[in-house]
């Protein structure tokens, strides 16, 4: 179909795939943290999931291409996985999974910080700055309305998460300015290889109890569905409906793993998280589309120009 056309039923299909397939890495990071060790995690999943893309990667000859670059390619990798996935670990020991799946939502407002940073004056319109200063309030608020309205929150874990929302701010500008050319399906398939090759030492080192059989499968679901089947999903998506409306689906996300969050781990919604939602994704909104319908694909790394949302 014509991208520029709008969302087919197959677009529509795909994108609400792509709402759950990243909205629900939240819940079995938390199930999975029960026995694994975060770098276990970070693993197992990378090497699975690698395994995974391995074969579609040789065949379309991404994986050559990508190597070619690797030193970008790793930087990547380092960016956008290694420390994202051990720092979503080890902050879930604590906090909840909904809370944390909305704080990674904050992505855009970073990435319009690092755009502004870089020269971008565009950040500094009207609606974009309110947008700015909306997301950040809502983030003051789900932080601390804990400790607001009762109860508490780990501060080291939000910081924590906040800090995996900057890193994959940052990770677009790698593969817009050093990996622009380079197929994305190859890039993703060797970063994950590499992070997967580096952290199994670790993961073996720091696993120091027998995993239960729901960490097992969270693990499992985490590299099989969250990472390879949606990598190979969201290709689809963009093929369906262009890399300008494929990523929308990320603000949907939040919604999918609060919702999952309460209902499977009886995660309390707290007034804090309430009334921090609907700012935090406002702003967003705001912070990286002006307000408009069809957002310019300047906030997120390219798969063929095209945006591409955390890899959750």
């Amino acid at each position: 179909m014509n991208p520029q056309a709008g969302f087919t039923r197959r677009g529509w299909l795909l994108f609400g795939a792509m709402a759950l397939l990243w909205g629900v890495p939240y819940l079995f990071i938390s199930i999975a943290v029960e026995s694994f060790s975060p770098p276990a995690i970070v693993a197992g999943r990378t090497l699975i999931a690698a395994l995974l893309l391995l074969p579609f990667a040789l065949r379309g000859g991404a994986l050559r291409a990508a190597w070619t670059h690797w030193p970008w390619v790793l930087a990547f990798g380092l960016v956008e996985m290694a420390g994202p996935f051990l720092l979503l670990g080890h902050a879930e020991l604590t906090l909840p999974s909904g809370m944390t799946g909305l704080l990674v939502a904050t992505v855009p407002l970073f990435a319009a910080l690092i755009a502004l940073g870089g020269g971008d004056r565009g950040v500094l319109r009207p609606t974009r700055g309110i947008g700015l200063l909306v997301g950040f309030i809502g983030v003051a608020i789900v932080v601390a309305g804990p400790g607001l309205f009762g109860g508490e929150v780990s501060l080291l874990a939000a910081g924590e998460v906040l800090l995996v929302a900057v890193l994959y701010a940052i990770a677009p500008f790698i593969v817009a300015r050093k990996l622009n050319e380079v197929p994305s399906l190859g890039t993703i398939t060797l970063s994950l290889l590499m992070i997967g090759v580096i952290y199994l030492p670790i993961g073996l080192l720091t696993q120091h109890e027998v995993p239960t059989l729901p960490s097992i499968f969270a693990l499992l679901a985490l590299a099989v569905i969250c990472t390879a089947v949606a990598f190979l999903a969201f290709f689809a998506l963009i093929r369906e409906v262009g890399p300008v409306r494929a990523p929308l689906f990320t603000y949907v996300n939040p919604v999918v793993a609060i919702i999952l969050g309460a209902i499977v781990l009886a995660e309390p919604l707290t007034p804090g998280l309430l009334i921090g939602f609907p700012l935090i994704i406002a702003g967003c909104w705001f912070a990286a589309t002006g307000g408009r319908l069809r957002p310019q694909a300047h906030t997120g790394p390219d798969l063929t120009v095209a945006p591409l949302p955390p890899t959750l």
